[in-house]
């Protein structure tokens, strides 16, 4: 039995010139496909970190798992207590309700696929964070949105020895 039933009849396809391109270098964020055009199956993105960089802190998302897929270099991803460093070709999925962040391993890149299943409606999530990044509007404006973007923050001791390790 399934958890979702894609309502899209055409084939998704992205140019990576064509995606919509979130931040700058240390974290750039590539938008490749939202659930709005994938019926609700999923939505991905694409997250290249450079030299440590933060990707995103602890949180968790209530009903979508979350997959990553490292395209290149050394990530860190924190899924439950587990802190795991994963390298080129490495895959972490992280269940619904788990905490979970992720990074580039500290003095490493990262250049991350990231898939998260059933697909929420997230790239208005990233312009909101780009927002954030600039000074637009503050760091708690996304505590009003957590349940709209499937995104509950979180603490993990296991992070945060892991990132000033």
């Amino acid at each position: 039995m399934s958890l979702i039933d894609p309502r899209f009849t055409e084939s998704v396809i992205v140019r990576s010139a064509e995606a919509e391109v979130i931040g700058r270098a240390p974290t750039t964020i590539r938008l490749m496909a939202d659930s709005d055009s994938t019926g609700g199956a999923l939505s991905t993105q694409r997250v290249t970190l450079a030299d440590g960089a933060d990707g995103a802190k602890p949180h968790l998302h209530a009903g979508s798992a979350e997959l990553f897929y490292v395209l290149d270099g050394t990530a860190q991803l924190l899924s439950g207590e587990q802190v795991v460093t994963a390298g080129r070709g490495d895959l972490v999925v992280v269940p619904p309700n788990v905490d979970h962040a992720f990074a580039a391993a500290p003095g490493e890149d990262a250049d991350l696929l990231i898939v998260i299943t059933p697909g929420v409606a997230r790239f208005e999530y990233f312009r909101h964070l780009e927002r954030i990044a600039y000074g637009k509007v503050p760091p708690e404006s996304l505590l009003d949105v957590q349940e709209l973007y499937d995104t509950y923050f979180r603490t993990s001791e296991a992070w945060d020895r892991a990132r000033k390790a």
